[in-house]
C-alpha cells in the first residue's frame, strides 16, 4: 500500500469544537468490503480501513462533542465519525436463558447483584465502569455445572434457531461493508461463569468439567455454524477470548494446547470450507504465549492487540510474517500523553500498515483520561497517515 504525506483534512478543527459536529468518511475508491479484503489479504487498496474499537461509558458524558450531539453509545459514535462499516451475524450460542438481573442488596457506593450469567457480585451505584467484584460464581463444582448444563445450555432450545431469511434480509450479498460471523467463545466466556480465580482452580480441581464446558461451547457453535454458513458469503469470523492478563494467560498453555485448540480446529473446519479465511479474536492482556497456538487452530488475526503487555504489534507482525493479523495496535496510553506521544507512535505503525494485514486504532476502549481535542488530533493524523488516496 502506498500512501501520501499529507492529504488536507478540511472538515475539521480540532482546536473548535463546537464545531467538530461531525466528520466525512474518508476518501474512497473501493467499497469497505473490499477494502477490509483486501487489507486482511496483504492486497492493493486505495488506503487503509477506518474504524476505532469504542469508548468508556464515561467518555459520552464526558465529551462535549457527544453531549453536544447526543452521542451516547459506542454504535452512535461509530457513526457519527463516519467510520468504514462492517458487521457480525451472530448467534445464541452461550447461556439460554440467562440469570435475571436483580439486586441483592444495597450499599452506601455498591449494589450486590445476580447477573446475567448467575454470579454474586458487587458493582458500583453510579455505573462508572470497572471490573466487578465477583462474590460468588453460578458454577463451582461438577455438581453446579450439571444443573446449569441441563437448563440453560441445551441444544434443542427454540431460542437458539437462526431466522435465516430475516438476516439474509439485513445483510444483502450485495452489501458494501465486510460481514463476520461470529464464532462465539471456547474458555472466555467459561471464565465469565467460573470467574478469573475460578477456572484457575478448576483447570487443576475439575479438568473434565472444565474440558466439558469447552466442548460444550463448541458444539453450540458449531450448531449456529450449520444453520447459516450455506446461506451466507462471510468474509470472516470473530470470537472473544478474554483469558490473558498483563503477565499472560490464565489458562496453562498445555491445557488451552490440549483442550482449547482442538476445538477451535473443528470450528475452522466449517469455516474454511465455507471459504472463510480470516477469523479473529478479542484476547487482551499479553497474547505471545498463546500465539502459536491461536494460528495453528485456524485464528489467524488478533484484536485489540494491548500495546502494555503483548508490546509494539511490529516485532510479533514480523515474526509471524503473512501468517498473522492484527486489528488495533494504538497504544491507548500515547492518547493519555497528548500531541506528540501521538505523532511519534503512529509513525512506528507507518511501515506495518503499508506492508499490509494490519489495521490500527486504539488497543482497547478509548479511556476518559485522553484530552477530547487530542483523541480528535489522533483521528486526523491517522487519516493523514493512512487514508489518504493514491
Amino acid at each position: 500500500m502506498r500512501f501520501f504525506r499529507r492529504w488536507p483534512v478540511k472538515d475539521e478543527v480540532v482546536t473548535d469544537l463546537s464545531i467538530t459536529r461531525y466528520r466525512r468518511k474518508w476518501d474512497s475508491v473501493l467499497t469497505d468490503r473490499e477494502r477490509f479484503n483486501n487489507q486482511m489479504q496483504y492486497k492493493s487498496v486505495d488506503r487503509c480501513f477506518n474504524t476505532e474499537f469504542g469508548y468508556w461509558q464515561e467518555n459520552f458524558q464526558r465529551w462535549s462533542m457527544f453531549r453536544d450531539n447526543g452521542i451516547a453509545s459506542n454504535g452512535e459514535a461509530h457513526r457519527f465519525f463516519r467510520f468504514d462499516e462492517m458487521a457480525v451475524l451472530g448467534g445464541n450460542t452461550w447461556m439460554s436463558p440467562m440469570f435475571e438481573q436483580q439486586v441483592i442488596e444495597e450499599r452506601e457506593h455498591y449494589n450486590v447483584i445476580i447477573n446475567p450469567e448467575g454470579l454474586l457480585a458487587e458493582v458500583p451505584k453510579d455505573d462508572h465502569e470497572t471490573i466487578p467484584h465477583f462474590i460468588q460464581a453460578s458454577v463451582v463444582t461438577p455438581e453446579d455445572w450439571k444443573q446449569v448444563k441441563a437448563e440453560r445450555f441445551r441444544r434443542d432450545d427454540p431460542a437458539r434457531r437462526v431466522d435465516v431469511e430475516e438476516a439474509l434480509a439485513r445483510h444483502p450479498e450485495d452489501r458494501s461493508y465486510p460481514l463476520g460471523v461470529a464464532c462465539g467463545s471456547m474458555i472466555g466466556k467459561v471464565r465469565d461463569m467460573l470467574t478469573f480465580e475460578g477456572l484457575a482452580y478448576a483447570c487443576f480441581d475439575y479438568p473434565d468439567m472444565v474440558e466439558d464446558m469447552v466442548e460444550t461451547c463448541c458444539v453450540l457453535v458449531e450448531d449456529f455454524l450449520d444453520q447459516v454458513l450455506p446461506h451466507f458469503s462471510f468474509d470472516f469470523a470473530s470470537g472473544w477470548e478474554d483469558i490473558c492478563f498483563n503477565s499472560g494467560p490464565l489458562v496453562t498453555v498445555d491445557f488451552f494446547r490440549s483442550v482449547v485448540v482442538p476445538r477451535y480446529k473443528r470450528i475452522a473446519k466449517k469455516l474454511h470450507s465455507a471459504g472463510i479465511e480470516i477469523w479473529y479474536t478479542d484476547c487482551d492482556g499479553d497474547i505471545r504465549p498463546l500465539l502459536p497456538y491461536f494460528l495453528e487452530s485456524g485464528i489467524n488475526c488478533m484484536f485489540p492487540f494491548e500495546v502494555n503487555a503483548s508490546g509494539h504489534p511490529g516485532p510479533v507482525l514480523e515474526q509471524y510474517g503473512r501468517q498473522l493479523r492484527i486489528l488495533g495496535g494504538v497504544d491507548k496510553m500515547a492518547l493519555v500523553q497528548g500531541r506528540q506521544a501521538i505523532d511519534e507512535y503512529l509513525y512506528t505503525l507507518r511501515p506495518w500498515v503499508e506492508r499490509g494485514g494490519f489495521v490500527p486504532h486504539v488497543d482497547h476502549r478509548c479511556p476518559p483520561t485522553v484530552d477530547e481535542a487530542d483523541y480528535l488530533y489522533y483521528l486526523d493524523r491517522k487519516q493523514e497517515l493512512f487514508g489518504v488516496l493514491d
